[in-house]
């Protein structure tokens, strides 16, 4: 065992989108919808959509690989590999395995979490309590999806909200904290208003219920979250809840009192629902696009199948 650590940051960020663009005029071709009412329901206006072979360890080994290069580090200093998904098609190995393999890591502890649209914001939570236990010094957390695989294209309730990519960060043990506590649980209640699973496997969800509890209970998780970093919400300088729909994320941000400066994540506009892969993937592309102030403090939640939920606040390098 290494000694105990103090705690963990982010010292890289990285993302993967595939190439071809889905947009919502393509969707008008395929089944009873149009762009105003995707629009008006979702706020997305495009989303991507992976190769029919490219793998959901494929699109979390690009963003791992970004991630490193950001963090500038070589990768035989990583000695862990967490991936959260929902969608990968392979029970074993793990997509983390896959990572690992394709990076030429050398002999990471590495597996998969599968908490759905909250899965990342638990992975970082396991990450940092790895390090902060000695178990690792330098770990990837990666959320990556095939959400395509998964959806049903004739049913316009699900497939105009549905992508694919993956985002990922690296966390390095640190004497001064970067990821906060956690804030994570179930509501048993909600257990079947996500959910994909059989006899078809595709994406199913009770939008309604979703977005009540989004509204109702979130704003309440928020708060502890920020409590739980020993902060106030006039501290937080970027918003990223997980990007599932616009007309949800815009309602929930202003609940919570957030500073006028304060920037709400919208990548779910161009990125679409990518699950576990949303919050990450909004990171990167935020910075990459420089809305993002050095250091910033972020305010993270993510919620969904399960009925699961996580957060917690975070420094941004």
């Amino acid at each position: 065992m290494t000694p105990t650590r103090t705690g963990s940051t982010i010292i890289g960020i990285g993302h993967h989108r595939p190439d071809r663009i889905l947009t919502n005029r393509d969707l008008e071709k395929m089944v009873e919808t149009s762009d105003d009412w995707i629009r008006r329901r979702t706020g997305i206006e495009e989303r991507r959509i992976a190769g029919e072979s490219e793998t959901v360890a494929e699109m979390a080994t690009h963003a791992a690989r970004a991630a490193l290069a950001d963090a500038r580090i070589d990768r035989s200093e990583v000695t862990q590999v967490i991936v959260a998904t929902c969608s990968d098609t392979e029970r074993s190995p793990s997509a983390a395995g896959r990572v690992a393999h394709a990076l030429g890591l050398s002999a990471p502890a590495a597996f998969d979490i599968g908490a759905a649209c909250s899965g990342f914001s638990h992975a970082l939570a396991v990450a940092d309590q790895g390090i902060r236990a000695g178990a690792s010094g330098t770990t990837l957390v990666i959320g990556a999806e095939k959400l395509s695989a998964v959806t049903d294209f004739t049913d316009r309730t699900t497939c105009v909200l549905t992508a694919d990519g993956a985002g990922a960060v690296v966390l390095r043990a640190v004497e001064d904290p970067g990821v906060f506590p956690v804030v994570w649980g179930t509501v048993p209640d909600l257990v079947e208003a996500v959910t994909i699973s059989p006899p078809d496997g595709f994406f199913a969800q009770d939008g309604r219920k979703v977005l009540g509890w989004a509204l109702r209970d979130a704003p309440v998780i928020a708060r502890q979250v920020v409590e739980a970093a020993g902060l106030q919400m006039s501290d937080i300088d970027v918003f990223v809840p997980h990007q599932a729909n616009l007309r949800m994320i815009e309602p929930l941000a202003e609940s919570l009192g957030l500073r006028e400066d304060t920037i709400v994540a919208d990548d779910v506009t161009t990125s679409g629902n990518t699950s576990a892969a949303t919050i990450p993937l909004a990171i990167s592309r935020m910075r990459e696009a420089g809305r993002l102030p050095a250091g910033a403090t972020a305010l993270l939640i993510g919620f969904g199948g399960g009925f699961s939920y996580a957060g917690q606040v975070v420094r941004l390098p």
